[in-house]
C-alpha cells in the first residue's frame, strides 16, 4: 500500500521526471542525473516487480522503451547514475527477462566508460555523457575521486561484461583494485579521497558512512556475487574489517557500539545514518569470516543494529537523524541542526532486514514495524512521502522530496523484512547499494550466456 501511494502520486504529478515533490505536487530534478529523466521509474522497476504490481510494472516498462534517453548533453554523477539507472535496469532485466532493459543497461554502461580516461584509470566523479569530459567534485580534497564513488561500480560493471560479452567493463573495475592494492594504507584503512592523476591518497579521512560506505559493501558482495571465487575481493574485505574494528569501532559509556570517523588519526565520535548499513554488512559477511570469528561478526551486526535503533528511538518522531554523536555526554543523538533531518533513508531498515534473515530474532521485525508507523505518521502526505527537516521536533516540517531511493530501497527492504526468506534468497541474489538484486554468477553461467549469443 505504501508503494502504491508513492508510485501513484509520482505518476499523477511527476511522471517521466526524476523525482516527485509530494507537497507542491510537481516534479523534482536533482543535478545528480544531469538531464537524464525517469530516475524514480528506473529505480522502482524491480520493487514493482517483486511486489507483483504487474500493471504498474508494465507502464514503467513501456515508459523505458519509449522515453528513456541517454543522448543528452549533460553532466551526471557516475556513481548515482550507475547505482540507480544501470543497477535498476540490470535487475529489471534479470527479474523479467525483458530485452529492453539489457539493451539500455549496456548502452548506458558504454556512455560511462569515458569517466575512466584518467592517468590511473580511477574514474572521475562527474561526466558529461555527450562530450565524454570528466572532472571531480570541486570540494573533494585536492581534485580527488571519492572512495565510495569509484568503489561502487564493481557489481554492475561485472554484470555489464557478463551480459554484453564485452570484457572492458570488468577490466575497468578490476584495475581500480590494482591501484588500491599498490598503495600503502594508513593503519590498514582506506582514506576517502584518491587523486586520479597522481594515484595518491588525498586527505587521510576515513569513514564507513558517506564518502566511504559502499566501497566496503562492494568488496564483500563482489566475493559473494562471484559464487565465492573472487578471493581478492574477499581478502580486501576481511582485512578492511579488521582495521575498522581496531581503529574505528568504539563503545559508548552506556555500552552502545558505534563506528567513529577517522581524521588523520583523530577520531570524531559521530556516526551517520548512512553508516547504519554496516550492521547488515557485518552479518552478511559473518559466514565467510574465519570460523572463530563468525559469531563475532553476527554480534557486531546486532550491536550496530541496536545503536541505530536507539538513534531512531531517541527522537520525537521515532525516525533517525542524518548523523548522531557520542560526545559531551550525549549518546546516539544529533547535536547539530544540520544533522537532524531524515530524507526517507533506508540504511537502518536494510540492517534490520539482514539481521532478521540471518538470525530470525523477532525484534528486527518489531523495529521495522515501528519505522513503518513513524513513516506513515510523519512522512506520508496527500501527494506521496516527504522527508522531514527535524526529527526531534513535535511538528513536521517537510522537505518536499520523495527520493527515488525510497521506492527502490526503503520500501523494498521493508517488504523483504516481512516476506519469507525464499523471496530473493541470499544464496542466489546480491543487492547493489541501491537495493537492486543482481544474480550470483555461477561458473557455468558464463557458458550459458555464451551459447545464447
Amino acid at each position: 500500500q505504501m508503494m502504491k501511494h508513492a508510485w501513484d502520486n509520482y505518476k499523477r504529478y511527476a511522471w517521466g521526471l526524476n523525482e516527485l515533490k509530494p507537497i507542491s505536487k510537481q516534479g523534482h530534478s536533482s543535478n545528480l542525473f544531469g538531464n537524464i529523466q525517469g530516475a524514480t521509474i528506473v529505480d522502482a522497476l524491480d520493487t514493482l516487480y517483486v511486489m507483483e504490481m504487474k500493471e504498474e510494472f508494465k507502464e514503467a516498462t513501456e515508459w523505458v522503451e519509449k522515453n528513456l534517453d541517454f543522448n543528452v548533453n549533460a553532466e551526471i554523477s557516475v556513481f548515482e547514475v550507475n547505482i540507480r539507472f544501470v543497477g535498476g535496469l540490470l535487475s529489471a532485466y534479470y527479474l523479467s527477462g525483458e530485452e529492453v532493459f539489457r539493451k539500455k543497461a549496456v548502452e548506458l554502461g558504454e556512455k560511462l566508460l569515458p569517466a575512466f580516461n584518467t592517468p590511473t584509470g580511477i574514474p572521475w566523479a562527474l561526466l558529461n555523457i555527450k562530450s565524454g569530459i570528466g572532472r571531480n567534485w570541486p570540494w573533494a580534497s585536492g581534485g580527488s575521486s571519492i572512495l565510495a564513488e569509484f568503489g561502487t561500480l564493481h557489481l554492475e560493471f561485472i554484470h555489464l561484461s557478463h551480459l554484453s560479452g564485452n570484457p572492458v567493463f570488468a577490466e575497468k573495475v578490476m584495475n581500480i583494485r590494482k591501484v588500491l592494492n599498490r598503495l600503502d594504507k594508513p593503519e590498514g584503512l582506506y582514506p576517502n579521497y584518491l587523486n586520479p592523476s597522481s594515484g595518491q591518497w588525498g586527505q587521510h579521512h576515513v569513514s564507513i558512512g558517506g564518502l566511504g560506505d559502499s566501497f566496503y559493501e562492494y568488496l564483500l558482495k563482489a566475493w559473494l556475487m562471484s559464487d565465492k571465487t573472487d578471493e581478492e575481493g574477499k581478502k580486501m574485505y576481511y582485512d578492511a574489517v579488521q582495521a575498522i574494528e581496531t581503529h574505528l569501532i568504539r563503545k559508548s559509556s552506556s555500552g552502545l557500539t558505534y563506528i567513529a570517523e577517522w581524521k588523520g588519526g583523530l577520531l570524531e565520535h559521530k556516526m551517520g545514518h548512512l553508516t547504519c548499513f554496516a550492521g547488515g554488512m557485518f552479518a552478511l559477511g559473518a559466514d565467510g569470516a574465519p570460523p572463530d570469528k563468525t559469531g563475532h561478526h553476527i554480534e557486531l551486526g546486532a550491536e550496530i543494529a541496536r545503536t541505530c535503533h536507539e538513534s531512531y528511538d531517541r527522537t520525537s518522531m521515532k525516525l533517525g537523524p542524518e548523523a548522531f554523536r557520542f560526545d559531551g555526554g550525549v549518546e546516539a543523538i544529533a547535536t547539530r541542526q544540520n544533522e537532524k533531518y531524515y530524507i526517507l533513508r533506508p540504511e537502518v531498515i536494510e540492517t534490520y532486514m539482514y539481521m532478521w534473515r540471518l538470525t530470525h530474532d523477532p525484534k528486527y521485525r518489531q523495529w521495522g514495524w515501528e519505522a513503518v508507523e513513524a513513516l506513515e505518521k510523519h512522512c506520508r502526505v496527500d501527494g506521496g512521502y516527504s522527508g522531514i527537516r527535524d526529527v526531534y521536533n513535535n511538528h513536521e516540517s517537510h522537505d518536499d522530496v520523495q527520493q527515488s531511493f525510497f521506492l527502490s530501497e526503503t520500501l523494498k527492504y521493508l517488504y523483504l523484512l516481512f516476506s519469507e526468506d525464499d523471496l530473493l534468497p541470499f544464496e542466489h541474489w546480491v543487492f547493489n547499494t541501491e537495493a537492486h538484486p543482481l544474480p550470483v554468477l555461477h561458473k557455468d553461467d558464463e557458458n550459458k550466456e555464451e551459447n545464447k549469443k
